[in-house]
């Protein structure tokens, strides 16, 4: 499995877990959108597993056993690969994982000056212009302005609905604006002195938005 995934581009390998209570370790450290998962785990068996995560990344189950195959369906997973699996059928499944990079024209053109969030129990003002990238963390988002940071509990995917064209999403787990970065690479932004990576799945993407 390590290799096919290696030949793809736009899969990066983030751990390989032996258990289910490993497993559970990562996805609480790491923003995961894609997990290959055993039905045949020590201690806690894969279903098992799956029923008990409150919010689960995208799942393609691998199993050498044919027979859990409906009862899996039942957890939304995206494919149900039989070893020994072919790589044809795995670059299938990891297809339906896509698209993961953002379309410039789900932006929306009204955005709001202002937004507000909870911070501390307040509601916290802020000004969408003086906004620098953002930063998800597991549950959270960072957001980072020009004169300080706040940190509340949102969805990066939601908030990236709301704000325009200027923001762009150039990792699972960071927005920039566009019109704040002082210089890039095709590994990196650069805004304000903060390197902030972009990542495998974006670089073309980025790339085509950035040069002009």
């Amino acid at each position: 499995m390590k290799d096919y995934i290696q030949q793809i581009p736009f899969l990066e390998l983030i751990a390989v877990c032996n258990d289910a209570i490993s497993a559970m370790q990562k996805l609480n450290e790491n923003q995961i959108d894609l997990m290959f998962l055993d039905i045949h785990l020590p201690k806690i068996k894969g279903l098992d597993f799956l029923s008990a995560i409150k919010n689960p990344p995208k799942v393609i189950i691998t199993t050498a056993y044919h027979e859990f195959a409906v009862e899996s369906y039942q957890y939304q997973v995206l494919d149900y690969l039989l070893k020994p699996i072919a790589f044809e059928r795995f670059v299938a499944a990891v297809q339906k994982a896509l698209p993961i990079a953002p379309k410039p024209e789900s932006h929306i053109t009204n955005q709001p000056e202002s937004l507000f969030f909870t911070v501390n129990k307040k509601r916290a003002k802020i000004q969408v212009d003086e906004i620098l990238y953002i930063e998800s963390q597991k549950e959270n988002i960072k957001i980072v302005l020009k004169e300080r940071t706040i940190i509340t509990r949102h969805s990066i995917s939601e908030l990236e609905k709301i704000l325009s064209s200027d923001f762009i999403r150039i990792h699972r787990s960071f927005i920039v604006s566009k019109s704040k970065i002082d210089f890039f690479d095709s590994q990196s932004v650069e805004i304000q002195g903060n390197q902030i990576p972009i990542g495998r799945n974006y670089k073309d993407y980025i790339k085509n938005l950035l040069e002009y």
